[in-house]
């Protein structure tokens, strides 16, 4: 699999790959065993990996390595991982997501980075998993340069408190199919809109509209 050799990993057995790569509507139409089972296993192991690389590294209270860990493994952590590594390129789907652009599905490219780490792991132990992990994963939180970590909603939350003015967010539009809808939404500071943002879930909506009135309240 090239996937394997382009990013040096040593393995032993395809077979788990091959399965991190099936997502369920392949699996019931090739009748073969999905990657939802991994998924599951991979999750916990990227928890436990990052909550250790904080512990470690940071002399963060509970609670911050809490909300930082939340932030590194969401997915949209997940799927950007993914993507830079290139793993939606191997996923295998079934017709109709195949059709529905499924290797640009948030959730199924997510997924796929979990499966991905279950695999390594059941394949050649965890020291490998946290290799990757180390090598792949940690430059991009220590170098910060994915958007999604930064708490927007928060800062502005934190800004607006001492004034004790009201926030509020309004959905304006939704449109698109139900597999790639566009959300638009604005932020309120005492009935005046002061930010707008669109993306692809209703929440980072709300972040980049919490980040526009950031802007503009400097």
């Amino acid at each position: 699999m090239q996937i394997l050799k382009r990013l040096n990993i040593p393995y032993k057995n395809l077979q788990y790959y091959n399965q991190a790569f099936t997502h369920t509507s392949y699996a019931n139409e090739a009748k073969c065993e999905s990657y939802e089972r991994l998924e599951f296993l991979g999750d916990a192991i990227l928890e436990l990996i990052i909550s250790e690389y904080l512990y470690k590294n940071t002399d963060y209270e509970e609670g911050r390595m809490t909300k930082l860990r939340s932030h590194y493994v969401c997915e949209n952590a997940l799927y950007e991982y993914s993507v830079k590594l290139g793993l939606n390129k191997y996923i295998k789907l079934g017709k109709g997501q195949e059709e529905q652009d499924g290797k640009h599905c948030k959730a199924i490219v997510a997924d796929i980075f979990e499966s991905f780490l279950a695999a390594i792991y059941l394949d050649i132990g965890l020291e490998e998993v946290k290799k990757f992990i180390y090598k792949y994963v940690i430059p991009i939180i220590e170098s910060n340069e994915l958007d999604f970590f930064n708490d927007y909603k928060s800062k502005l939350q934190e800004l607006i408190q001492t004034d004790k003015k009201s926030l509020e967010y309004v959905l304006v539009k939704e449109e698109g199919p139900a597999h790639n809808k566009t959300f638009e939404v604005i932020v309120k500071i005492n009935d005046i809109i002061y930010g707008r943002g669109i993306a692809k879930s209703k929440k980072a909506a709300e972040q980049m509209a919490a980040k526009d009135a950031l802007a503009k309240a400097k």
